[in-house]
């Protein structure tokens, strides 16, 4: 299989899911605007989608598909379904207990996940009735983690990757199609999100037919893989989810700023999330099968190799986002948001939001190729302890920050806790003689400053004065968008051809 073929592939789902995920995100900001309305249903959506992110998409596929991917190897299909089966089993039941309790005490959760939220009781009731609907969206796209988790095994990487494209067009039919019908507009939202969920279950499941590996119930909850998933995925509840409970803990502090602040810092994190979907989560994803690999045969050598080419991969590709984001942060926003109720205000608000995230937008990226060094070993301890000092870190950041720049200095906290993240887990790989950098990366390096200056310059002189963006409509925007980011990318990548980069250099297979 060939890495960088598989990455292709897999980013491109990504990012049609991404532009999909930004007309979405533009169509809400159209239909609602930034207040207490969508403040409420981003705090509601955001518990069950932390929770996705937490158990469905970090701690369990982290210790799900390394144990999956070593029976495969070892031990072969037949061994590899039954472990599906006994998993599958066990997270049904779980996940409708979790559920049921989610829906019985949304209010009780609304009014510990928003304490701000207490001074207006009308807010806080809604956030308990979206939070409602919304809950059972953890039970759905914690099944269709199963399935991603085995059809990433078997290098189906697109299936996964084209699915969050499901809920995206729910929420957009929602937004414009259903929000009328409802007495309260923005309760449609949290009925997209369900249907969301259940529409992304139901589309994989043909593709597990197909591999011969759609789970059927067995209730064994004695597996030794099962069991040793479940030791696994305690403490990586922590080790590979620190950046989304930081983002909880900041929907906490947010919601004591003034109103707006909670969905500033969403538009801002959903813009950061294009690149750290689009590189980070592809990169980790078709990373870790092969890594398990190279594991369970002890070539180590090709694991160490296999990190590197990550790395350098994720430099490559994230520093011009750093810089995009960093600098071109109004014509984005205002781009894909000012429209209908999104006012000036809020670009300004969003891109003060965004420009603080983006310190911390490499070590995101990076925490998603390093941590499968660790889980690849199904090595749990040391991720943890560091998740556990940065999450600690980070709050310290937080408190400091908030009071000097509002809302943004919860950004700052999560990105540079990011980078501090990053930089542990690298120390780690390398105190434990796991990663060996290859020759060269001195060269790499300068080479990759020289053309992100380049793109840099290039990008600041053409966008103008913000004042242009701040009036006229969209299109004007998209108009000017295109061209200007199109002008910067052309920029950095033919000035690393000119450097001597080529794309058959970073060519690799995997398992």
């Amino acid at each position: 299989m060939n890495l960088l073929k598989a990455l292709a592939h897999t980013s491109s789902m990504t990012l049609l899911s991404r532009i999909l995920g930004f007309i979405r995100d533009a169509v809400v900001a159209h239909v609602f605007g930034a207040g207490g309305l969508t403040d409420a249903f981003f705090v509601a959506f955001r518990i069950p989608n932390l929770l996705r992110r937490l158990f469905a998409e970090g701690a369990f596929s982290q210790a799900f598909v390394p144990i999956l991917a070593h029976a495969k190897t070892r031990d072969g299909e037949a061994t590899a379904h039954r472990l599906v089966n006994h998993v599958a089993s066990v997270l049904t039941v779980t996940l409708i207990f979790t559920t049921a309790l989610g829906v019985v005490f949304a209010p009780q959760v609304a009014w510990v996940s928003a304490p701000g939220f207490r001074a207006d009781p009308g807010k806080l009731a809604l956030t308990a009735q979206l939070l409602r609907i919304t809950f059972p969206y953890i039970f759905f796209i914690s099944l269709v983690s199963l399935a991603a988790g085995v059809l990433n095994t078997w290098n189906r990487f697109w299936v996964p990757a084209f699915t969050p494209v499901l809920l995206n067009l729910s929420f957009i039919f929602f937004a414009l199609v259903a929000a009328p019908w409802f007495d309260q507009p923005i309760v449609a939202l949290a009925w997209g999100a369900f249907a969301g969920g259940l529409l992304q279950l139901l589309f994989q499941w043909p593709f597990l037919r197909a591999i011969r590996m759609q789970p059927r119930w067995s209730w064994a909850p004695r597996d030794p893989g099962l069991r040793r998933m479940l030791k696994l995925m305690g403490p990586a509840v922590i080790g590979v989810s620190v950046g989304q409970i930081s983002l909880l803990i900041s929907t906490i502090f947010a919601s004591f700023l003034p109103s707006g602040s909670v969905s500033w810092l969403y538009y801002a994190d959903r813009l950061m999330e294009f690149p750290t979907g689009l590189l980070g989560a592809a990169l980790g994803t078709i990373l870790l099968p092969s890594l398990v690999s190279h594991h369970a045969a002890g070539d180590e050598s090709r694991y160490s190799d296999l990190l590197d080419w990550g790395l350098r991969l994720t430099l490559l590709l994230t520093l011009p986002a750093v810089a995009a984001l960093a600098i071109a942060g109004i014509p984005l926003v205002s781009t894909l948001f000012f429209r209908g109720a999104f006012q000036p205000h809020d670009v300004l608000m969003v891109r003060n939001a965004l420009l603080a995230y983006s310190v911390g937008l490499l070590g995101l990226i990076a925490v998603k190729i390093l941590a499968p060094g660790f889980y690849a070993r199904q090595d749990i301890k040391t991720p943890v302890k560091i998740a556990i000092l940065v999450l600690g870190a980070t709050q310290v950041m937080n408190l400091v920050f908030m009071s000097l720049f509002q809302h943004a200095g919860l950004a700052l906290a999560t990105g540079l806790g990011a980078c501090l993240n990053a930089g542990l887990l690298y120390r780690g790989l390398r105190k434990r003689s796991l990663y060996h950098p290859r020759a060269g990366w001195g060269l790499f390096l300068l080479k990759l400053g020289v053309a992100v200056c380049v793109m840099a310059a290039l990008l600041y002189g053409l966008q103008g004065d913000s004042s242009r963006w701040l009036s006229g409509n969209s299109l004007d925007h998209l108009l000017q968008l295109i061209p200007l980011l199109g002008a910067s990318v052309a920029a950095y990548f033919g000035t690393l051809y000119l450097l001597g980069f080529r794309p058959r250099d970073f060519s690799r297979s995997g398992a």
